[in-house]
Order: C-alpha cells, then structure tokens, then sequence
C-alpha cells in the first residue's frame, strides 16, 4: 500500500512519537515539484554519511539528539533547534540517541524569464 503525501492545506502532525519512536519509519510527507518534506527516524548510532543535494535544505530535530556536521564543525542538536543549508553545502548527521527530524528540501528549478 502506497503512502499518500499531503496535499494544499492538509495540517500534518509533527509531534514527538515518543514510545513510538524505536519502531517508527521514516517518511515523506509532502513532494511536489517545488518542495519535499520528510520525517526522518534515526536509532541510536545510525549515520547519514557526508553528502550534499542540489537545493537549499532546512534539518529540524523534532525528538532526541542529533550529532550535526556541516561547513567543518559539529553541533549537537535538539528539540526545537533548526539549521538551514544553501544548495551543495556538505553535510553529515549521527544520531546520539533515538531521534526524529523534519527535512525540508527545496528543488533547484532553473528560472525561466
């Protein structure tokens, strides 16, 4: 069974999943040509090895602690921290414990005038 993705003007939930959480899938929640936003889950000790996406990107923890790596330093990140990324910047994630977070990933479209 395919997973539906949110259309204009649906409310989605982003609260913790809490107990939820070690059982829990990551999933996109919106994609459209313009814009894609997903709930990634990370267990404990998981890594995203170091990569980087053509459009801008915005990394939110939802739940738990998330080792961050970008532009050459690390930074712990928490509930309720965001960081933004312009497009190609390199970067890493290791997760210190269960965690969740929102990615917000901006297709790159070229202009036309």
């Amino acid at each position: 069974m395919a997973l539906t993705h949110a259309a204009s003007g649906d409310l989605l939930d982003l609260r913790p999943l809490g107990p939820a959480l070690p059982a829990a899938k990551s999933h996109t929640l919106v994609q459209s040509p313009s814009i894609e936003i997903f709930r990634m889950v990370l267990p404990a000790g998981k890594t995203v090895a170091p990569h980087r996406v053509p459009g801008a990107i915005t990394i939110q923890c939802l739940e738990g602690e998330i080792e961050f790596t970008a532009h050459g330093r690390s930074n712990v990140m928490r509930a309720e921290h965001l960081v933004y990324l312009e497009p190609l910047a390199v970067h890493a994630l290791k997760a210190i414990e269960d965690s969740s977070v929102l990615v917000t990933l901006a297709h790159s479209r070229e202009r036309t005038v």
